[in-house]
C-alpha cells in the first residue's frame, strides 16, 4: 500500500525514524514477529513514502518529524487532511507548514521564522495520505497454439487457368 519495502521499514525502525506501533520481538525459534502499524501510523507512512519518492532524503524526513514534534507539538498525522493546527504543503523541493492564521514556515530550512510570501509558489500542493497506485500488469499479446492453427494459408499451387497451352 505504501510502496515501502520491509527492509526500508526495518531500517527506519532501527534508525528511529519511524517505529511501528507494536514492534517486532524475538521468537523462541530465533526469528522475529511481524511489525504492526496503527491506522494513524499507516497514514503517516503514506506521506513519508510519498516524500521519499519525490527525492527527500531520510535526514530531511527526520528533520521534518522532529520539527513537527518539538516545535509545533503535533504529529505528522495532525498536519495532513487540513483538519489540524498546521497544514503541510510541498513544492517538491521543500516542505512548508501553514498555520490556521495563515503563517507559512519552511519546515526543513528555518522552521522558526515565518515566511513572507509575495507571490504564489508554483507547484505548491497540500500533502495528503494517498495509497500508492499499484502498477498495472502488462498484457503481452502472445499467439496461442489455436490462433496459429486457424490462420488462413495462401494457396501455393499455381493457377492453372492462367496457363496457356502451346
Amino acid at each position: 500500500m505504501t510502496g515501502l519495502t520491509a527492509r526500508q521499514l526495518q531500517w527506519w525502525d532501527a534508525k528511529r525514524l519511524f517505529a511501528s506501533h507494536i514492534g517486532s520481538r524475538r521468537t523462541d525459534r530465533g526469528g522475529y514477529t511481524e511489525r504492526r502499524y496503527s491506522p494513524v501510523d499507516l497514514l503517516e507512512l503514506l506521506v513519508l513514502a510519498d516524500l521519499r519518492r519525490r527525492g527527500f532524503t531520510v535526514a530531511e524526513l527526520r528533520r521534518l518529524l522532529d520539527t513537527l514534534r518539538n516545535l509545533f507539538r503535533v504529529r505528522l498525522f495532525e498536519t495532513i487532511g487540513g483538519g489540524g493546527p498546521l497544514t503541510l504543503m510541498t513544492d517538491g523541493e521543500d516542505v512548508f507548514g501553514r498555520t490556521a492564521t495563515g503563517d507559512l514556515f519552511n519546515l526543513l530550512r528555518d522552521p522558526q521564522q515565518p515566511m513572507l510570501m509575495l507571490v504564489d509558489v508554483p507547484g505548491l500542493r497540500e500533502l495528503t495520505a494517498r495509497p500508492r497506485p499499484r502498477p498495472r500488469k502488462s498484457r503481452k499479446k502472445t499467439k496461442s497454439p489455436r490462433s496459429t492453427r486457424n490462420t488462413r494459408k495462401t494457396d501455393q499451387t499455381p493457377n492453372t487457368r492462367d496457363k496457356t497451352s502451346p
